[in-house]
Parts: structure tokens; C-alpha cells; sequence
């Protein structure tokens, strides 16, 4: 009598719940930083207390984060490397330098209560060298994988896009608040210029992807559901060159005595007005594509955390602006907005605790709807 063959016992996978954990989650440290960055910017009175938690919760979920994505990369390297040469999931490889340079801007002003000016300026500046490498990797490399790895197809241009090449300008953001803190000598300029060089590397290429995504926009009508939210991710680079804009303005006039000072505060404001006034135009194109998906059944998906950062760095733009200016009423707006930020956090960390703990989030991903070929007829 044969015997039957032996039962292949069952493969183990290690760590079988971070099989699947993208780098979108380091959405929800940029989102929870902004919070605290925003707050700290609008200066509002006894709040200092509070906003220092909220940044020491970001740093938390940063070494939470980069530790899952470490084990991610260790455990299921399959996974990973397809991850990478993914156009919809690679471009969030960009939420991971902008999640460091979010947590390294706040932790002076506000992690130096917790630790100690001494300490927080090295911390700061690791966080920030850290977090402009990824940034400058992210703007050089995503774009060219997405270009050699995959054909990308017509009507497929997605504000996600925007994701690799805006590390930069936070980068540009974040450092000139920290030059006082710098050595004397060549280092303040050295920063300064660099920042620069950024900010104008990351502004052109907003200025060559953020066509794309309008003539998409146009010509195949609305995003599916579940992208909607990106929509606010154009917010991102507008706010944030403002905010960079009147942050180097302002380190300016230690490091370069000799510049007027009228004349590089009427470039930081001129481009301010411009830059946050098309922000507001664009916020209420998101805002009613965003209330027209949810009247379609808008899903939960770590994508609503897009209703944050972008959002904050306008907050941190106004807010700005609205100091140099002295004008009442960018002071009003950068405070609604902030009363905006703060709703959309509630709201996405809300559902993230629940998606967390019911393993929702951590599940294989649906296929992506695919985007309409060029004849089709637009969704009305």
C-alpha cells in the first residue's frame, strides 16, 4: 500500500502584520508635527504646554514608523522592493523626509523645554541633515524609477506626484531657523545658500508636475474616490515656499549684512501673497471635490491624512505673512485654518486608531481603480 506524501508543513512568515506597512504611514508623523509646528507659529498664549506633547508624540511616531519600515525592509524585502518601484505607492517615500524635517523644525521651539536647549540643538540638527538627504535622494531618485521602471499610462497624473520633489522646500523651511544656532563663519551662508538651491529645485519641479495633474484633471474629469483627498497635497508646496520664503528673508539679514532689507522682505512678501492666494483658490477646489466624494461614500484610507500637512504648511504661511505685514487678516485666515488642521487630525487619527486596531489598515490593498484611457467619457 503507497503512502501518501507528507503534508508540506506551513510556511512562516515573520512579522506577518507588517507585510504590507507602506511608507504612507510616515504620513501620520508629518500630520501629528504640523500640529505642534503651525501652533508654535501662531504663538497663541498658553498653549506652549500642549503643543510641546504633540510634538513629543510625533517624535514617537517617528521611531515607531522607522523602526516597522526597518523591519519592513528586513523581513519582507519582496514586498519592499516592489514597493519602490510601485508609481502609486513610491512617491510616499517623500512623506519620510518630510516626516523627520517636520519633527527636527519643532524640536527647538518646542522639544527644548522637554530636553534642554544643549540637547536639542545637535538633535535638531541630526534630524534636519537626516531628514535634507532623504529629501534630496527622494526628488532625485523616485522620479527616475517611475520613469525607467514603469510606463506611465495617459490620464494616470496624480497630485501624489508632488510627494518626492516638496522634501526640498521643507528642507528650505526648516533650516534657517536654526542658523543662530550655527557656528560663526562659513556655515550660516553655507546654509542659507543651500536652503536656497532648494527651495528653487523644489519649486521648478512643482511648477513641471503641477500642469500635469491640471490637464489630467481637465481632460478625464475627477479623481477616483479614494485619491480625493490628494487634492490637498497642492497645498503643500505653496504653503511651505512661503513659509521658506520668509524664513530665509529673514536669516538674511545676520548673514548677509549688506542686502537691503526692504528689498528681500518685499521678494519674501511679494511671492507670499502670490503663492498663498492661489492656496486659497485651490483650497476651495479640493474642499468641494472633497465634499462631492463624500457624498459618493468617500473611504477611510491613510490617504485622508493629506487633509493635514498640506493644510498646516499654510498655516505656518500665513501666519508669516501675515507678521510682516501686520495684516489682520492673514492673521484671521492662518487661525481658521488652524482650526481646520486641527479638525482634519482629529478626525484621520481617529480613524487610524480604529483602522490600527481592527488590522484594516495593516490588510492587503484593494486593487487601485484604474484611470480612464483618453476616449473615455468623464464621470458626471
Amino acid at each position: 500500500m503507497a503512502l501518501a506524501p507528507p503534508v508540506p508543513a506551513p510556511v512562516s512568515v515573520p512579522l506577518p502584520l507588517l507585510r504590507h506597512f507602506t511608507p504612507n504611514w510616515y504620513a501620520t508623523v508629518m500630520g501629528t508635527a504640523i500640529v505642534a509646528n503651525a501652533g508654535a507659529a501662531l504663538d497663541i498664549p498658553g498653549t506652549r504646554p500642549l503643543l510641546t506633547a504633540v510634538w513629543a508624540l510625533s517624535a514617537v511616531l517617528l521611531i515607531a514608523v522607522v523602526i516597522a519600515r526597518l523591519l519592513h525592509w528586513r523581513h519582507h524585502r519582496d514586498r519592499a522592493r516592489a514597493h519602490l518601484l510601485d508609481p502609486t505607492i513610491a512617491p510616499f517615500y517623500g512623506c519620510a523626509a518630510m516626516a523627520t524635517l517636520a519633527v527636527g523644525a519643532g524640536t527647538l521651539p518646542l522639544g527644548a523645554p522637554l530636553m534642554g536647549a544643549a540637547t536639542a540643538v545637535p538633535v535638531a540638527v541630526l534630524l534636519l541633515v537626516l531628514g535634507t538627504v532623504v529629501a534630496v535622494g527622494t526628488a532625485s531618485v523616485i522620479p527616475w524609477l517611475m520613469v525607467v521602471n514603469r510606463r506611465i499610462e495617459p490620464g494616470s497624473a496624480s497630485p501624489v506626484w508632488l510627494l518626492p520633489v516638496v522634501p526640498p522646500m521643507v528642507a528650505a523651511a526648516s533650516w534657517p531657523p536654526l542658523i543662530p544656532e550655527l557656528p560663526a563663519g562659513q556655515w550660516p551662508t553655507a546654509v542659507l545658500l543651500a536652503s536656497a538651491a532648494m527651495f528653487g529645485l523644489s519649486l521648478l519641479a512643482t511648477l513641471a508636475v503641477l500642469p500635469l495633474v491640471i490637464a489630467r484633471l481637465l481632460r478625464h474629469g475627477p479623481l477616483p474616490l479614494a485619491l480625493t483627498p490628494a487634492l490637498f497635497l497642492v497645498l503643500g508646496p505653496l504653503g511651505q515656499s512661503t513659509t521658506a520664503a520668509d524664513a530665509m528673508a529673514y536669516a538674511s539679514r545676520s548673514v548677509f549684512p549688506a542686502l537691503q532689507p526692504s528689498t528681500v522682505s518685499a521678494f519674501a512678501t511679494g511671492y507670499g501673497v502670490v503663492a498663498m492666494g492661489l492656496a486659497v483658490l485651490w483650497l476651495t477646489l479640493a474642499g468641494a471635490a472633497t465634499v462631492r466624494a463624500m457624498r459618493r461614500g468617500l473611504p477611510f484610507t491613510l490617504g485622508w491624512w493629506a487633509f493635514t500637512f498640506p493644510v498646516g504648511t499654510c498655516v505656518t504661511g500665513a501666519a508669516a505673512l501675515g507678521e510682516r505685514t501686520e495684516l489682520t487678516a492673514l492673521t484671521l485666515l492662518a487661525g481658521g485654518l488652524y482650526v481646520l488642521l486641527v479638525t482634519a487630525w482629529a478626525v484621520a487619527a481617529g480613524r487610524t486608531v480604529r483602522g490600527l486596531f481592527n488590522a484594516e489598515l495593516l490588510a492587503a490593498p484593494r486593487p487601485a481603480p484604474r484611470a480612464p484611457s483618453p476616449g473615455t467619457a468623464r464621470t458626471r
